[in-house]
C-alpha cells in the first residue's frame, strides 16, 4: 500500500507543479498589456485597480465591456477575476451583467447570480422582441435602485453590445443617432462604435416602435411591436456588378422556439442570381423597377440626395444592358415573415460576400434597396464585384397584414435606417 502511494505521490506532484506553471503563465499574461490591447483595437479600455481592461461607461449607469473570460482566453480578454474585482469595488451589490453572446457563457455565480442572457448571433441582429424584453429588464434593474448600474457585454463588447445599449438609450428618451453617436464617442477611439448597418438599422426600428406620453415623467415609452406582416419576395437583383457573371444567396428567417429566447436563422431557399442577357423577358409582369445612379450635369453625385432613383419601365431597356446585371426571378413568390436575412456568396459553399437583415414589418412600396454602405461585412472580395453604381434590390408583392400600429407611418419612418 505504501509503495503505491509513493509511485503516485510523483505523479501527483508533476501535475500540480504544472498546473502551477500553466497558472503562473497566464496570470503573467492576463497582465501584459499588449496582446489585450492589439485584441481591442480602436475600442477605449479603462486604467483601474491596476488593471487594464476593455470596458468603457456610456453614461454614468451603463457600463460596456468585452466577454469577462477564464483560462486561456483571458489572455486577450477580460479577465473574470479582475473584472468581478473592478465591479465589486466600484459598485459592490449594485451591479447586473448582460451577456449577449450565443456562443459563450460562464456560472452567474461569479456574479452573484446577477447575470441576464440576451444571446443572439455574432455581426448580426436580435429580434425586435428580444430588444423589448432587454430594455425593460434594464429599465427595472436600474430604477429598483439610484445606484444600481448595468454591465453589457458581447464577446469583443462592440456591434452587438452597441446595438443593445443604444436600443436602451433611445428607450431613455434619445433619438436613434443620438445614441449612436454617443456609443461611438464612449466606446471607441476612432468613433466607429456600431458599425454593421443592420445593427444600426434596427436601433432605427426601434426608435419608431416607440412613443413617449406628453406630460408624463419618468414613465418608459409605450413599445408598439408590430403583429407578423408577411411578404412575398418575388425578385432578388443585382444592378452594377462586377467581374461575376453570378452570385449564390440564402434567404432565412429568423424562427421564434417555445420556451426559448434565442432565434436561431432557419434557411427559407438558396439558389443564384445570374446576369441578364438580352432579349431577357420578365415572365410575371410587363413592368419592373429599375434603378440607378442619378447625376447633376457635370457627372457628379449630388451630396444630399438619396443615391438611388426609382422609376417604372413598361418594357426591358437598354439602360439594364449598360452594366452587368444580375436576376433571381420566383417563379413562386417566396413567403417571408418577420426578422429576414439574405446572404450572398460567390460559391455555393463558402467566399461570404456580404448580408442584409431587416424586418419585414418595415417594407414601404415594396422594394427595399440597399447601395454598398447598407450592407454588412463587405470584404475584400465583396468589394472586388461591386461597380460604382452598385444597387441590391429586392422586389415584393403587396403586404398581406394591415399596418401595424400608427407609429409606422410612412411620414414618421426615417429614411436614414432603411
Amino acid at each position: 500500500m505504501g509503495s503505491k502511494f509513493s509511485k503516485l505521490l510523483p505523479e501527483k506532484a508533476g501535475k500540480l507543479t504544472l498546473f502551477h506553471t500553466q497558472y503562473k503563465l497566464i496570470n503573467y499574461l492576463t497582465h501584459s498589456f499588449c496582446l489585450r490591447n492589439l485584441v481591442s483595437k480602436q475600442r477605449r479600455r479603462m486604467l483601474i485597480g491596476g488593471y487594464d481592461l476593455d470596458m468603457s461607461y456610456i453614461t454614468d449607469r451603463v457600463l460596456a465591456m468585452s466577454f469577462p473570460a477564464e483560462r486561456m482566453r483571458a489572455m486577450y480578454r477580460n479577465p473574470l477575476w479582475q473584472v468581478k474585482s473592478v465591479l465589486d469595488m466600484r459598485h459592490q451589490g449594485h451591479y447586473k451583467v448582460y451577456n449577449l453572446c450565443i456562443e459563450e457563457a460562464y456560472d452567474p455565480s461569479h456574479f452573484y447570480g446577477r447575470v441576464e442572457r440576451f444571446p443572439f448571433d455574432d455581426n448580426h441582429v436580435p429580434s425586435l422582441e428580444m430588444i423589448k424584453l432587454f430594455c425593460e429588464s434594464v429599465e427595472s434593474w436600474l430604477s429598483h435602485d439610484p445606484k444600481n448600474i448595468v454591465v453589457v457585454h458581447c464577446m469583443a463588447g462592440k456591434g452587438r453590445t452597441g446595438l443593445m445599449v443604444c436600443a436602451y438609450l433611445v428607450y431613455s428618451g434619445m433619438s436613434a443617432e443620438e445614441a449612436l453617436q454617443l456609443y461611438a464617442q464612449r466606446r471607441t477611439t476612432n468613433n466607429e462604435g456600431v458599425s454593421i448597418p443592420s445593427q444600426r438599422r434596427y436601433v432605427g426600428y426601434w426608435a419608431n416602435l416607440l412613443s413617449f406620453p406628453r406630460g408624463v415623467v419618468n414613465r418608459p415609452p409605450d413599445v408598439n411591436l408590430p403583429p407578423p406582416c408577411g411578404r412575398e419576395l418575388q425578385r432578388i437583383r443585382l444592378y452594377d456588378a462586377a467581374n461575376i457573371e453570378s452570385i449564390f444567396f440564402v434567404v432565412s428567417e429568423l424562427q421564434e422556439i417555445p420556451g426559448q429566447l434565442y432565434r436561431p436563422p432557419v434557411e427559407v431557399i438558396k439558389s443564384c442570381c445570374r446576369q441578364i442577357k438580352k432579349g431577357y423577358q420578365s415572365t410575371s409582369s410587363l413592368r419592373y423597377h429599375l434603378s440607378f445612379i442619378n447625376h447633376n450635369e457635370e457627372g457628379k453625385k449630388y451630396e444630399k440626395e438619396e443615391p438611388h432613383v426609382i422609376v417604372q419601365m413598361d418594357t426591358e431597356s437598354p439602360v439594364l444592358y449598360q452594366k452587368t446585371c444580375l436576376d433571381y426571378h420566383f417563379d413562386k413568390p417566396l413567403q417571408v415573415t418577420g426578422d429576414v436575412r439574405v446572404i450572398f456568396y460567390q460559391k455555393m459553399i463558402g467566399g461570404r460576400l456580404f448580408y442584409a437583415c431587416f424586418n419585414t414589418a418595415f417594407i414601404r412600396n415594396s422594394l427595399l434597396q440597399f447601395a454598398v454602405r447598407d450592407l454588412d461585412k463587405v470584404g475584400s472580395k465583396g468589394k472586388s464585384i461591386c461597380g460604382p453604381a452598385f444597387c441590391l434590390e429586392l422586389l415584393f408583392g403587396p403586404a398581406n397584414a394591415k399596418r401595424a400600429s400608427p407609429s409606422l407611418d410612412d411620414d414618421d419612418l426615417s429614411d436614414d435606417f432603411f
